[in-house]
């Protein structure tokens, strides 16, 4: 890449290229379980529900254009998983291994870090899918397991891996009573 990569918050003007993005990993590739390609509009709605909850939504800009982006939400809906986020993270296709995924992730940790998560999981759709889980590794999440053949696009039967990463102070202490 020929020029540094700014990571910063999204702005409505990112979402015609989120969408872009997202779009051709649906339609091409096992990362996403859609099938269809949302619509921007579509995009822009999942974007405000995610930043109308409080959680990071995050852009990596290269040349002056969105080349990746990174948010995370709630892991499951139930209350008692308030304190365990879970991560996505999207890479313009032509750069993939091109460090767009290392800007974003670090940022996306300390921002649901500063959010009050305790976890952050990592859905990966695909277990042939080398670069995320390499990623996902080098910045501290460990495997906790695969749920095999739980997907099927494209053809075939695809794995999810599961990895976790504790944020600070993760599991060690419990979290400060509300309102403390």
């Amino acid at each position: 890449m020929s020029s540094a990569i700014l990571v910063r918050a999204s702005r409505d003007g990112d979402v015609p290229a989120i969408a872009a993005i997202y779009g051709h990993h649906v339609l091409t590739g096992l990362a996403s379980f859609e099938e269809i390609a949302p619509s921007v509009e579509e995009m822009a709605r999942r974007r405000e529900d995610i930043l109308a909850r409080g959680y990071p939504y995050l852009t990596a800009e290269a040349e002056g254009r969105v080349v990746g982006y990174a948010y995370c939400s709630q892991y499951r809906q139930r209350p008692g998983y308030r304190y365990s986020v879970e991560n996505s993270i999207y890479v313009e296709q032509s750069l993939a291994r091109a460090g767009v995924g290392s800007a974003l992730l670090p940022q996306l940790i300390s921002a649901a870090t500063s959010f009050g998560a305790r976890q952050m999981i990592a859905v990966i759709g695909d277990s042939a899918n080398a670069a995320s889980i390499l990623l996902h590794q080098h910045f501290g999440f460990r495997h906790v397991g695969i749920i095999e053949a739980v997907g099927f696009k494209l053809g075939r039967w695809v794995d999810s891996v599961i990895m976790q990463r504790a944020l600070r102070p993760g599991a060690s202490r419990l979290p400060d009573p509300p309102g403390g």
